[in-house]
């Protein structure tokens, strides 16, 4: 068998394990699946948009991130440039100092000499310089000369030397700045590090983000085709309902119309209970409330639903009356606490089919007649009932 042929068997099969099952089901049962779709799209939509909400949130930081990083990045390379400045200026002052010491050197070798040749001439060479003298004047600057000799080499040697201390402790101070700085580009590149790290991580975040957002739009892609599809399939069955009773209405007046021709009469009983339609129309209140009524009415039978909001599938008792009104464009609040402090308070005495009885924890839809419908519980579902089967806590129109 070629993979071509399997390929056909499983499309074949796939056909008739989807298109049966919608022929045989009713109306009833596509709206519930549809409703059932609907109500995992408008999940899925809660999804995408706390995702987003999330990713952008994540986004934010990250720019935030980058941000603080362009900033570090540009601290460490003025850091960098002061560092070598730095280093120039300690280069220049090892210059100097060797200068200095040279200078300092050489000045003191100098009056080594001068020291050592005045020694070794001793007396002499002032006697000398007596004889050779012109005049006690001329002895007096010669000796006086030989004494600021003296006096400015030694003030030399102390000027070298002091230069020369300057200059070390300025390359000290110099050396300790460079350690400082040194330190600190390691410190900020052990920050820039860090950074890094959190912002991968935090792009790896949004790449979940981005993975969790395509399967989840397509996972709504599929919801909104098999809504798309129940709705079709809802207005074919419709139709074709519509066709039966249409046809089943011309063959009942021809059989009627058959039945005058010959005389015969029928006469069909009347229900001796009064309906709920009859309850809400032979009620005081306003149209639109009567209106409210009846449409919540025709759901009675439908199962009880924690925390559903579905008229079909189920729904709890404050969700029975979410969905009701909002149908008819009103929004009231979700849970029963909040139907019961919302609205315009109304006397039980003066209430109005279309109005919510609260009780404790729980609340019911008025219909007229003293008696409400309401989801009940699991085990009744959506019922009618008397208002004052339980404590009246109070009445609210919302309409």
């Amino acid at each position: 068998m070629t993979k071509r042929v399997i390929k056909v068997i499983l499309v074949m099969a796939l056909c008739v394990s989807v298109v049966v099952p919608m022929r045989a089901a009713t109306i009833s049962d596509i709206k519930k699946e549809k409703e059932a779709a609907e109500q995992q799209l408008n999940n899925i939509k809660s999804n995408i948009s706390n995702i987003e909400g999330d990713k952008e949130v994540v986004s934010e930081e990250i720019t935030e991130l980058d941000m603080q990083l362009v900033e570090l990045l540009s601290t460490v390379e003025i850091l960098q440039q002061d560092i070598e400045n730095k280093e120039i200026e300690i280069a220049d002052a090892q210059g100097q100092y060797e200068v200095a010491k040279a200078d300092e050197e050489a000045q003191y070798a100098a009056m080594k000499r001068r020291i050592k040749f005045m020694y070794e001439k001793g007396d002499v060479g002032y006697l000398q310089l007596f004889l050779e003298s012109e005049s006690m004047a001329d002895l007096v600057n010669k000796v006086d000369y030989i004494e600021k000799l003296y006096e400015y080499d030694r003030n030399l040697l102390v000027t070298y030397q002091e230069t020369k201390e300057k200059v070390l402790l300025l390359k000290e101070n110099l050396e300790n700045e460079k350690s400082e700085m040194v330190e600190l580009e390691a410190d900020l590149k052990a920050e820039q590090a860090s950074l890094q790290v959190m912002i991968d991580e935090k792009r790896e975040t949004v790449e979940s983000f981005n993975a969790q957002l395509a399967a989840a739009k397509a996972e709504a892609s599929a919801y909104s085709a098999t809504i798309k599809a129940k709705s079709l399939e809802i207005k074919r069955l419709e139709a074709e309902e519509a066709k039966r009773k249409a046809e089943e209405a011309a063959r009942k007046k021809a059989a009627e119309a058959a039945a005058k021709k010959s005389g015969s009469t029928s006469s069909t009983g009347s229900s001796s209970s009064t309906s709920a339609s009859e309850t809400i129309g032979s009620s005081a209140g306003s149209e639109k409330g009567k209106e409210i009524a009846n449409f919540a009415c025709q759901y009675v039978g439908n199962p009880y639903v924690a925390g559903g909001t579905s008229l079909t599938s189920g729904a709890d008792c404050s969700g029975f009356t979410y969905a009701v009104f909002k149908n008819f464009g009103i929004s009231i609040p979700r849970n029963s606490s909040a139907q019961a402090s919302c609205g315009s308070a109304v006397e039980y005495a003066s209430a109005e089919p279309g109005d919510i009885i609260c009780y404790a924890g729980h609340v019911g839809l008025y219909i007229g007649g003293g008696k409400i419908v309401h989801a009940s519980t699991q085990a009744t579902g959506i019922k009618i009932s008397y208002a004052t089967y339980r404590s009246i806590l109070t009445v609210r129109r919302y309409y």
